[in-house]
């Protein structure tokens, strides 16, 4: 079978959580079937990133969108109120492209990743799938909780529009997938059930413990530059560290991941690392005795909590992030913290306890390995897409 996947950028490098999904999902989906990959970029697409991805795509097109046009294509979806996300992604140009790509390939079916993606292939006549990921709206409804008075219209707008786009593409597709039970169930639409939950999974072979000598405290990883993030390094750095620092002094934090913002790089310090970019995150994890993702917004799935599991470190995180891991805090694989006295007073028990700590560093690893593994999550995306 010939599957057209259509991306909103190019799944290489792993450094966000969309582009690691799409490409495991296509590796995965390669064994069997043939992947056209159409994807969107700002930037060239470097010679290495191509290498990595070709291997499991009969063809690839990349569709330039410089940010020029993205901006004014939002500008056009202010009017015309669509989502702002949607008319940064989309341009005429492109979608003539996708239109010819259809005609040339002739796919048996098309994936679709994200909603931003969607006013390219809605109206194609072919089965399509398209994967929703995460409640936008409802992220976009916590950014307007936590906003300050002058961004708070801006959005609140934004909400709307989602929302209602979310709703008005269900049906456009015929069948519709998910990370996680609890995303699913904030989509705004009446048969939201029907969306099908396909978890995201660990390269274990990447993400293994070897033994490793500890260098660091407290690891906190991610795309520095995206809202929950730099919001949470904030809350940490600023909030959890210092009722830490007078009992432990030394103790050393690291942020590590790309596109810090200047919020995020401010934070720099004796105690406080920021690393931006890394070619490898497995070889920071190793170096750190406790991974901490104190999230206050943001939707979805944590892949950076399943990949510090995969490493056995213990992982303490808040309600919000802990929620899509259905039974890990039943099964005592994760810490999960309510406020800041919550967070010092379990790091300071894993930072004295070494009982505790190897025990939750072994539930942690064994949740991962029986719950998230790529070759199951996309089996069960290849019975969706061939069905």
């Amino acid at each position: 079978m010939k599957i057209l996947v259509v991306l909103p950028r190019f799944p290489y490098p792993l450094e966000k959580g969309d582009k690691l999904r799409a490409y495991h999902q296509i590796r995965c989906l390669s064994e069997k079937h043939d992947i056209i990959l159409a994807a969107l970029h700002e930037d060239k697409v470097s010679d290495e990133a191509l290498q990595q991805v070709q291997p499991f795509c009969q063809r690839i097109y990349l569709l330039h969108q410089p940010k020029w046009r993205s901006f004014t294509n939002i500008i056009r979806s202010f009017f015309n109120g669509t989502p702002l996300q949607c008319g940064y992604f989309y341009s005429k140009k492109n979608h003539r492209e996708i239109k010819r790509i259809l005609r040339e390939e002739q796919p048996d079916r098309i994936y679709c990743q994200l909603f931003r993606m969607a006013e390219y292939v809605k109206n194609v006549p072919i089965q399509k799938v398209i994967d929703f990921q995460d409640a936008f709206s409802k992220g976009m409804w916590r950014r307007y909780e936590n906003a300050n008075l002058f961004l708070k219209p801006f959005f609140k707008m934004e909400w709307r529009r989602v929302s209602r786009y979310e709703e008005a593409i269900f049906d456009k597709f015929d069948d519709r997938t998910i990370i996680t039970e609890v995303d699913r169930n904030l989509i705004p639409h009446p048969r939201r059930d029907e969306i099908v939950v396909v978890p995201n999974g660990v390269d274990f072979n990447q993400f293994a413990y070897h033994g490793e000598t500890k260098s660091y405290d407290l690891i906190f990883s991610g795309n520095m530059g995206y809202a929950p993030n730099v919001d949470a390094a904030e809350y940490l750095a600023k909030e959890i560290m210092p009722s830490l620092w007078p009992e432990f002094p030394d103790l050393r934090l690291v942020l590590c991941g790309a596109n810090p913002a200047p919020k995020v790089r401010a934070l720099q310090s004796d105690h406080v690392l920021v690393t931006g970019w890394v070619d490898s995150m497995a070889g920071w994890y190793a170096q750190a005795k406790v991974f901490i993702a104190p999230m206050r917004m943001g939707t979805g799935l944590q892949n950076k909590l399943l990949e510090a599991m995969s490493m056995q470190l213990p992982c303490v995180t808040s309600p919000l992030a802990a929620k899509p891991l259905s039974g890990a805090e039943s099964e005592n694989a994760i810490r999960v913290c309510h406020n800041t006295r919550d967070y010092v007073e379990t790091i300071r028990q894993l930072l004295k306890d070494n009982t505790e700590y190897q025990h939750l560093a072994t539930a942690g690893n064994r949740f991962v390995h029986e719950h998230y593994d790529w070759k199951n999550a996309t089996d069960k995306l290849l019975q969706i897409i061939t069905r």
